[in-house]
């Protein structure tokens, strides 16, 4: 079956349609690429597409989930990948928490790249402090630097609890005034995506803000 340009939360992606140009389902979900090249085939419900037949807000909805306490909810979608196609002018970031023991001394890091070539970076000890919290925080320090709440803004990040509780409605057990914070500053971008990269495998800026970090926390602990 052919793959056909559409819309997936403001970007263009590539899903499969049969010969009558309506979207191919399995389990209620579409078939979706990013770039026609690509191996990996996402599954997003229709009602996230549009811009093709049997897509958008008369899509079909996913269905209401069971509410099962001996199992575990499953997660709304995949991570967006750190791979997928840019929008246009889009403000990109990398971001990263360090921490020495956990908890121990913690630090950020971060990398903020303009459309108009300036470069903004950082890392700041955060001090006794867990993974997960030094991971949020710094995504919550970039989000208080861009003064441009209208530009696309791409936050990349290899934390994935971070993307879960942030993008994907996870729910906040602990760091709750953290993340609600976070959450808060988030919507007040017009067009903002957190994309998940794989850590320690040789992305510049994601090698780069986990060396500002583990400096900063390894500076904290130094100055203890």
């Amino acid at each position: 079956m052919p793959f056909v340009e559409a819309r997936f939360k403001g970007n263009k992606v590539f899903v499969e349609v049969d010969e009558a140009g309506e979207l191919v389902l399995e389990g209620g979900k579409a078939r979706m690429k990013y770039r026609l090249d690509d191996e990996m085939v996402y599954s997003p419900w229709p009602a996230n597409l549009s811009g093709i037949a049997g897509t958008g807000k008369d899509a079909p909805k996913p269905p209401p989930r069971k509410r099962s306490p001996a199992r575990k909810p499953a997660q709304p979608e995949v991570p967006i990948p750190a791979s997928a196609p840019l929008p246009e002018d889009a403000i990109v970031v990398y971001t990263d928490g360090a921490c020495l023991g956990n908890p121990g001394p913690s630090g950020l890091g971060y990398v903020i790249r303009y459309p108009d070539g300036k470069v903004q970076q950082g890392g700041e000890p955060l001090g006794e402090s867990t993974n997960n919290i030094a991971e949020l925080t710094a995504i919550g320090r970039v989000l208080e630097l861009i003064e441009d709440r209208s530009a696309p803004l791409v936050i990349h990040t290899d934390s994935r609890y971070s993307i879960g509780v942030l993008a994907q409605g996870w729910k906040a057990k602990v760091n709750v005034e953290l993340i609600t914070g976070i959450r808060r500053r988030l919507a007040s971008f017009e067009n903002v995506e957190l994309r998940k990269v794989k850590g320690h495998a040789g992305v510049p800026d994601n090698e780069l803000v986990d060396e500002l970090a583990s400096a900063a926390a390894e500076q904290q602990e130094t100055v203890e």
